[in-house]
């Protein structure tokens, strides 16, 4: 499931595009949002894959919205004037929508999203057993399977492994793309959890070697699902 968010400041603009995310059963709408600042706010903070965007906006542009993140999410501009297609796609945006957006050009949009999506979920499950972290100026290589969780502490990364840790300068959510899936499971905004290192479930924590990681509300559903299908 693809988790969008759309950011226009037009009301009108917003219903359309909530109307036809509605319509589809990959993508769900995370959040909608007419005010920019709120929109950066939140994709800083919060799982976002890719974000309908408005360029022309009061007090952010949608350019200057993507050249203030680190890490952005993918990105599908969405404007009234084609003025700024060149300026968007130098920013690797995955597609650049004109208004009014008719809903057969929004599901070619959506496509194109879904399959950078799926190619950056793909590499990181058909990598190497290992990975290389950047941390103190150095590259330093990590094993997935000495990982026992992240921890995401603002802009910055903690990987605790079975022995010592890693702390990067990076978003959980870049870091969640490049694990394989299957053995990481994002089970908290602020933590991502290695399904192998999981020694019990207490409560609404996982145990990993002494240590408890909480399992956040949005995530409870997903991180049962998986342990009731391993229960003897």
């Amino acid at each position: 499931m693809m988790k969008a968010m759309i950011v226009d400041d037009e009301p009108l603009a917003l219903d359309v595009l909530e109307t036809y995310i509605s319509r589809l059963n990959n993508v769900e709408l995370v959040k909608r949002c007419e005010d920019p600042i709120e929109a950066f706010t939140y994709v800083q903070e919060n799982d976002v894959d890719v974000v309908f965007l408005d360029i022309q906006m009061p007090q952010l542009t949608g350019l200057e919205f993507v050249k203030s993140l680190k890490n952005p999410p993918l990105v599908i501009f969405t404007t009234a004037y084609s003025d700024y297609a060149l300026e968007g796609f130098e920013l690797d945006v995955v597609d650049y929508l004109l208004k009014p957006i008719s809903f057969d050009r929004f599901l070619k949009a959506v496509d194109k999203a879904a399959t950078k999506l799926g190619s950056s979920e793909e590499d990181a499950q058909e990598g190497e057993d290992f990975t290389f972290v950047k941390s103190d100026k150095k590259l330093v290589k990590v094993f997935y399977k000495d990982i026992q969780y992240i921890e995401g502490l603002k802009d910055y990364v903690i990987i605790k492994l079975d022995e010592g840790r890693v702390i990067t300068l990076q978003t959980m959510k870049s870091l969640e793309q490049k694990l394989p899936q299957g053995q990481f499971m994002r089970v908290h905004r602020s933590y991502i959890a290695n399904i192998d290192q999981v020694e019990a479930v207490v409560g609404n924590m996982l145990e990993i070697k002494g240590k408890h990681v909480p399992i956040g509300k949005n995530y409870r559903e997903q991180v049962l699902s998986i342990v009731n299908k391993n229960i003897l």
